[in-house]
Formats: structure tokens, sequence, C-alpha cells
């Protein structure tokens, strides 16, 4: 309210707050209940995971830092801190860019791998049961349409 008295915002309506309510809610409670469960069962944070299920999936298993920190969405310096962590832990490796001599890939090791290959399964389980679940398949559908609207809105230069 202005001093005045007249309000210039667009407050949100009694729907529209219990609905943004709910959604701080879940993305709160959602990635903690993964984390817990991955540190708990693996030794494994859920940024871990991430950083390992990506380098799986990429060519020759090793990824640009850069690309990995955009795909992550992680800044390039708390990659740079996550990856230091992991290799002490054997489970990636830098190597440097033959085409570019400041450039770095993350190379994931066997040890990553095999400690992927380990928490798979059960990480796919919880997300399963506290994410996909508890939806219909249209549900599911909808939210994902909806998640690829709101996140396309988000990119960087929109809005």
């Amino acid at each position: 309210m202005t001093a005045e008295g007249t309000d210039e915002t667009a407050w949100l309506d009694e729907t529209e707050q219990a609905v943004w309510r709910n959604y701080i809610s879940v993305m709160r409670l959602l990635p903690d209940r993964l984390n817990t469960s991955l540190t708990r069962g693996h030794d494994l944070t859920l940024i871990d995971y991430e950083v390992l299920a990506r380098l799986s999936e990429a060519p020759l298993r090793r990824m640009r830092m850069t690309e990995l920190a955009e795909g992550a969405l992680l800044s390039k310096s708390r990659l740079s801190h996550q990856v230091s962590r992991m290799e002490k832990e054997g489970l990636v490796r830098r190597e440097p860019c033959e085409t570019d001599g400041r450039g770095f890939f993350a190379v994931l090791t066997d040890q990553g791998w095999h400690k992927l290959l380990s928490a798979a399964p059960d990480h796919v389980a919880d997300v399963r049961e506290a994410f996909i679940t508890p939806l219909s398949r249209e549900q599911l559908a909808a939210l994902g349409e909806i998640l690829d609207v709101l996140g396309k809105g988000l990119e960087p230069g929109r809005g």
C-alpha cells in the first residue's frame, strides 16, 4: 500500500496464494527428501547425483565444465568446487581441453560410474514414490506442460 492508501500491487488472490505456497513447500521438501535418501543410502548429495548422471549420459562420459554448469544449473564457481570435492572422492577427474588451453572437461571415473549404478535404482524409486506415483497420467502430463511454460519464461533473456 502507498501512503495514500491506494493499492498498486496486484496481490495474489486466495487460490493463487494457496498454489504458490504449495509450490514453495514442494520445492523445499522434495529436494530435501531426495538428498537425504541419497546421502544415507549412498553417501551422495543430490548435486553429486546430478553431476554423475549428466556425465554418464555424455559422449565418452565427459563434458566441458561450462556445459555441465549450465545443464546442472550451477554457477561455474559452484561447479568447480563441486567437482574438486568429487575429484577427491575419486568420482570424477578433470582433463584439459585440447582445443582451448583455458577450458576443462569433467570426466566420470569408473568409480563414479559404479557409484551412480549403485545409487540409481534407489533414487529412481524415490522419485517415483514422491513425485510420479501420486499423480495420474493426466496430472503428470499437465504438470509437464506447466513446468515447460514456467521454465521457458525463466530462461535468461526472457521476462
